[in-house]
């Protein structure tokens, strides 16, 4: 059984934190409403939200800490025991899945020799996988600390993990430099990064996710988009770099009703080459209702 009440934080460190604690609250018409990023911060404290860190939380905001564990265990962004520097999150969501998110995500537990939501031995890894990464674009996704890493491999995770526990530089494909779990922790508590240069160095949309938008807008981009893991680098040389005439690849949507290249049309008994029906075009498969609203 554990111990009844949770034990307090040391003295010096409970000062720390009721100073920053109040900072918080004190941005909230309502006290209650700070709950969630002091979560955050006893988190930025021991790496996960102790029993100590939901008494503090409660007696800060006179809550229970029954109330405070509700909480507390709903968002998966709270751990509930202590974990890794790095938090390895594998998208395993339904795009990052077929494009070899499943593969990344197996590969990482052989090779840590961990199970999902478990931890190297030396403490610098924690893996588990991710229902969505909001990254849809460069999917396959891994994420560290939150923080971006795209279009990855199963060989390219592996390296990934291997330099974060021997303690190299790890570079995210975009957003700020990574920092460690705890680190994070508080920055989501609503204190700023000091670290030179993070802020600035959050950007911006990635040129796929501003692919659709170029081509609402009526604007010709250089080429289509394709993934840095693949060898052939010719699909992105700029439309300038094609020979005269050639068009560029293009990407048709599985619900396109034109022919792909490969396709073999039927014909029609006047011989004439007729296009795959959709649910657009076969009156027995409409897309749409039958009757028009209110009708029989």
């Amino acid at each position: 059984m554990p111990q009844l009440p949770a034990p307090d934080y040391p003295a010096d460190v409970r000062a720390r934190l009721e100073a920053d604690a109040r900072e918080v609250i004190a941005r909230y018409p309502g006290s209650r409403s700070a709950l969630l990023p002091l979560l955050h911060l006893v988190q930025s404290e021991e790496g996960y939200v102790s029993r100590t860190g939901i008494r503090f939380c409660a007696e800060m905001l006179d809550l229970t800490t029954a109330e405070v564990t509700a909480v507390s265990t709903f968002y998966t962004m709270y751990r509930r025991k202590p974990s890794g520097d790095y938090q390895v999150g594998v998208c395993t969501n339904t795009l990052c899945a077929v494009m070899g998110g499943d593969a990344i995500f197996d590969e990482l537990k052989q090779h840590l020799g961990v199970g999902n939501g478990e931890t190297t031995e030396d403490g610098k890894v924690t893996l588990e996988h991710i229902e969505c990464n909001a990254a849809c674009d460069f999917a396959p996704v891994v994420m560290v600390n939150w923080e971006f890493f795209d279009n990855q491999t199963p060989d390219s995770a592996r390296q990934l993990v291997d330099d974060l526990r021997s303690g190299q530089d790890v570079e995210p494909t975009r957003g700020a430099p990574l920092c460690t779990y705890q680190q994070t922790a508080r920055i989501l508590a609503g204190f700023p990064d000091e670290r030179a240069g993070a802020v600035e160095a959050t950007g911006g949309a990635g040129h796929a996710s501003l692919a659709g938008l170029r081509l609402a807008k009526g604007e010709t981009g250089p080429g289509r988009v394709v993934s840095p893991r693949s060898a052939d680098r010719s699909a992105d040389e700029p439309s300038a770099a094609r020979p005269s005439g050639e068009a560029p690849p293009t990407h048709p949507s599985s619900h396109d009703s034109r022919p792909s290249p490969d396709h073999h049309p039927s014909s029609s008994p006047s011989g004439t080459q007729q296009s795959p029906k959709t649910s657009a075009s076969d009156p027995k498969h409409p897309s749409g209702p039958v009757s028009e609203e209110g009708e029989e």
